[in-house]
């Protein structure tokens, strides 16, 4: 049984991925640290920013897809496929934010939203995957 080698592409695929579950459950926005009051944090599963976690476990299982069929060529293993899930996760990854804008800017701020900002360094590796994906050779 011959397997596909796994292609820089999909490696950084997954280092992605990885990358964005992590930064899923660190803080995306904290609010009242400065005022002496117990801080307010939220992470990716309080609005929109769910659907980040979601294509995360959707490039992962993209990724284990055609070693699960085996030998039998998958039609959803290409760069289409990532592509879709990427711009779904920058869609959901920009709502999240103008969500979290419109109440108070200073909760963006890398040191109280870093489970954001790691959202935003996955979703470019995966972005920067995409293009790998897409200028491999067929097999």
């Amino acid at each position: 049984m011959h397997r596909r080698p796994l292609g820089n592409g999909r490696r950084l695929a997954a280092i992605g991925a990885v990358l964005i579950l992590l930064a899923c459950f660190l803080p995306w926005w904290q609010l009242g640290a400065d005022l002496g009051l117990p801080p307010r944090t939220g992470n990716a599963f309080d609005g929109s920013g769910v659907l980040v976690f979601f294509v995360a476990l959707a490039v992962i299982a993209l990724l284990a897809l055609p070693y699960a069929a085996g030998d039998v060529p998958v039609g959803l293993d290409r760069s289409l496929s990532f592509l879709i899930l990427t711009v779904i996760g920058w869609l959901a990854l920009v709502v999240r934010v103008v969500e979290l804008g419109l109440t108070s800017l200073d909760a963006l701020f890398p040191q109280r939203a870093y489970g954001l900002w790691i959202a935003v360094l996955g979703l470019i590796l995966l972005s920067r995957a995409v293009y790998d994906i897409g200028r491999e050779r067929r097999y």
